[in-house]
């Protein structure tokens, strides 16, 4: 079991470096984003890049829109993870912009990935609802809204690769019990809704497997065409 630093300290650490607006004796810390965000790396890794814990995500290289969305969402309790709620109730906006930023221009690489631990039979449902959905129960391709490789599109679309299969299922039972949402119209609550206990295994279980592509930048934003509204990515 891993070790955490309580809840206190970390805010302590994210807070102290807040940059003052007074003739204050500087901070011997260097006043960088780097410097500021040190209390993310407990659980988020160097930059953003993950840690060896399943269900805390990696942040380097998603888009700087939906970082800032799930700092929002979390500041306000739309998101409930009591150590993020509380490390991030009294950061102004520009604050979480700024934070998004750094972890949006983050490039470590993309963890090797590990062997799938389920038959061939469930990867390849899951290669099949990633890549071609399943019309028949209003289920799009996964790739249809987070790129043909996976990597997102600008500004708010996050990639899907780097992520162990353990955080992919966790989030998307978040959105199909309501428990995880976004601005309406809230598509992913909408396509998770649509999937069984075995499509969550068998999707979480594929996009895992999958090796970094060589480019795993997000796609410029217009890249592609969404198949309905999102209400987190706007047009």
């Amino acid at each position: 079991m891993s070790y955490q630093l309580p809840t206190a300290v970390l805010a302590s650490l994210l807070l102290t470096s807040v940059p003052a607006h007074s003739q204050d004796k500087p901070a011997s810390a260097p006043d960088t984003m780097e410097a500021r965000v040190q209390a993310c790396t407990i659980c988020h890794g160097d930059k953003g890049k993950g840690t060896n814990d399943v269900y805390f995500p990696r942040l380097a290289g998603k888009p700087a829109g939906y970082l800032y969305n799930q700092l929002l969402a979390f500041r306000t309790g739309r998101r409930r993870y009591p150590p993020m709620n509380y490390l991030l109730e009294f950061l102004p906006d520009p604050y979480l912009k700024a934070m998004a930023d750094y972890f949006a221009e983050q490039r470590p690489a993309l963890p090797v990935a590990a062997p799938a631990d389920v038959s061939q039979e469930i990867l390849t449902h899951g290669k099949d609802l990633v890549t071609h959905g399943d019309a028949a129960r209003s289920i799009p391709a996964c790739a249809s809204c987070h790129g043909p490789s996976l990597t997102g599109m600008e500004p708010a679309i996050p990639g899907l690769l780097g992520l162990r299969p353990a955080y992919v299922s966790a989030q998307l039972g978040a959105w199909r019990y309501g428990t995880r949402t976004a601005t309406a119209p809230d598509c992913m609550q909408i396509v998770a809704g649509h999937l069984t206990e075995d499509d969550v295994k068998a999707v979480a279980a594929w996009l895992s497997s999958l090796p970094a592509p060589p480019n795993a930048f997000p796609a410029p934003k217009g890249t592609f065409t969404l198949p309905f509204e999102c209400g987190s990515q706007p047009n």
